[in-house]
């Protein structure tokens, strides 16, 4: 059986591991925002490897097939050596918004094969509030030599699955409120959201520092939603990105999930498919 990892770690444990056997993942993105690499040169956590949401944790976009369409194994693998990461290694993936970013990252690498990856609760706010350390360099680190698989494809659901969830399970809709209702859509064809999904914001998983909330508030808000142990739960947001934070915090509440990677960016560009307004 594989082993079980935390899908989280606080700052301080951190320092717990071996320095020789950790790579830190810097995933500064959020939508609309394009200066991820300058922030991270602005101050990052030390040795950590800058990320690039649209060349490393995407395929090229597509209305066919959204605006991140998942990275085929070949090119990930290729991606997670470059970031320097070996077979036995801890990684740590971080960002700067509540890990809405890192937790793409987080996914892609668990379900690539890498089991030991691990969000930083907080992110690099909760870092520096906790007065550690960070550098300004660009870094690079050595090509590492991971093996990863081929991702299982019960993972992930495809826009014909993502139709149907709703018959025989509960599909929660990871997007701003607003955007769920179809009040505003600031970048896709068409506002509103998949006929049947559920509202389930991922602003909701965390605090007002950014924190994943504790396990039991996680399933208090998860079983609110229509979520018991054995009910079919598919997550989806705008273009797969924070869907993968959702399942993050439905592994914490205890509950297993997958991912509509095609999300509202692939579903809403099928004029074939409905779309649905209001609450």
């Amino acid at each position: 059986m594989e082993q079980e990892f935390p899908v989280t770690i606080a700052p301080a444990d951190v320092h717990d591991l071996d320095p020789d056997k950790l790579v830190i993942l810097d995933v500064r993105w959020t939508l609309g925002d394009p200066l991820g690499r300058e922030k991270y040169l602005m101050g990052h956590l030390p040795a950590a490897v800058f990320v690039d949401m649209e060349s490393d944790l995407a395929a090229p976009a597509s209305p066919e097939a959204g605006r991140h369409p998942l990275p085929s194994f070949e090119d990930f693998q290729a991606t997670a050596r470059r970031w320097g990461i070996n077979d036995g290694d801890t990684v740590v993936v971080y960002d700067n918004s509540g890990s809405m970013a890192a937790a793409r990252a987080w996914w892609l690498l668990r379900e690539f094969g890498h089991a030991d990856t691990r969000i930083l609760d907080g992110g690099l706010m909760a870092w520096v509030l906790e007065d550690f350390s960070i550098e300004k360099e660009d870094v690079t680190l050595p090509a590492g030599d991971v093996t990863l698989h081929p991702m299982d494809p019960s993972a992930v659901v495809g826009i014909d699955g993502a139709g149907t969830w709703p018959e025989n399970g509960v599909l929660l809709d990871a997007r701003a409120t607003e955007r769920y209702r179809g009040e505003v859509e600031p970048i896709d064809p068409r506002a509103g959201h998949i006929p049947g999904a559920i509202s389930a914001p991922t602003t909701e998983n965390v605090d007002e520092d950014g924190q994943f909330l504790s396990a039991e508030a996680l399933r208090e808000r998860f079983s609110a939603l229509g979520v018991e142990p054995g009910t079919p739960v598919a997550v989806y947001c705008g273009s797969g990105v924070t869907a993968a934070h959702e399942v993050a915090a439905l592994k914490l509440a205890g509950f297993d999930a997958v991912l509509y990677p095609g999300s509202f960016s692939q579903w809403s560009n099928d004029a074939s498919r409905d779309v649905a307004t209001g609450a």
